[in-house]
C-alpha cells in the first residue's frame, strides 16, 4: 500500500475514526487528494486536516469528506446535488458513488481548476455550474441527496423542496465557531432533524 493510501485509511478508520462503509473507504483510497491542491501545498495533501485552495476557501479534511459520504449513503442510480464545489474533491468522491453529480461554486476560478482535475480523473458524471447556492438546481431537481460543502448560518429547509421522499441532506449550521453538522431526511411527508457533531467549514455566502 502506497504511503498516502496509508494516511487516508488511518485517518478514516484509526483511533476514535469510525468510516465503515467499503465503497466509501475504497473510493477515498483511490482519488489523488494532491491533485486537488495549489501547487505550494501539495506535500501537506496527506495530512489529516483541511487545507487552503486560495480565495478564504479550503478543501475539507478527508474523515469529514468520508463522514458526510457515508451520511449521504449514495447509490449507483441516485442524482446528488453538491453545494460548494471548492477544490472539487467532495464532487470527485461521490462521483465514483453515485450516478450524477450537480456541483454548483460561486467563485469562477476554483469551478475552473475543479474542473480541469475532474476531467482528468474521467468524472465525466459530474456537471459544474456557477452560480449562488442558495438557490440549487430546481431545473434538476429532485435530487437523492444534497451535501452542502459550506455552513449557513440556519438550515436552509426552502432546499429541502429539491429533494426527493426519503432523501437525505447533510449540511453544517451555524456562525464560524459554532457549527453542528445536520442530517436532514423526509419519511413519510415528515422531516427528520438530526444534530451530529460539531465542525468547522467556510461559510456559505450569496454569490
Amino acid at each position: 500500500m502506497h504511503i498516502q493510501e496509508h494516511k487516508i485509511r488511518q485517518q478514516l478508520t484509526g483511533k476514535g475514526r469510525n468510516i465503515q462503509n467499503e465503497k466509501v473507504l475504497n473510493t477515498m483510497l483511490s482519488i489523488p487528494r494532491h491533485w486537488f491542491l495549489p501547487i505550494e501545498s501539495r506535500h501537506q495533501a496527506y495530512e489529516d486536516c483541511a487545507l487552503p485552495i486560495g480565495y478564504d476557501q479550503t478543501i475539507s479534511q478527508p474523515y469529514m469528506v468520508a463522514m458526510m459520504t457515508e451520511l449521504l449513503s449514495p447509490q449507483p442510480n441516485h442524482k446528488i446535488l453538491e453545494i460548494g464545489t471548492g477544490s472539487g474533491y467532495q464532487a470527485a468522491v461521490l462521483s465514483k458513488l453515485a450516478g450524477d453529480v450537480f456541483t454548483i461554486e460561486r467563485i469562477e476560478p476554483l469551478l475552473s481548476r475543479a474542473g480541469e482535475v475532474l476531467t482528468r480523473l474521467d468524472c465525466s458524471n459530474v456537471h459544474l455550474r456557477l452560480g449562488n447556492g442558495h438557490d440549487g438546481w430546481p431545473e434538476e431537481a429532485p435530487f437523492d441527496g444534497i451535501l452542502i460543502s459550506c455552513a449557513p448560518e440556519g438550515i436552509p429547509w426552502h432546499l429541502t423542496k429539491q429533494l426527493k421522499p426519503e432523501g437525505h441532506m447533510i449540511v453544517p449550521v451555524g456562525e464560524k465557531n459554532h457549527q453542528k453538522l445536520h442530517r436532514i431526511s423526509l419519511h413519510q411527508d415528515q422531516w427528520i432533524e438530526e444534530e451530529l457533531m460539531e465542525v468547522r467549514f467556510v461559510p456559505m455566502v450569496e454569490a
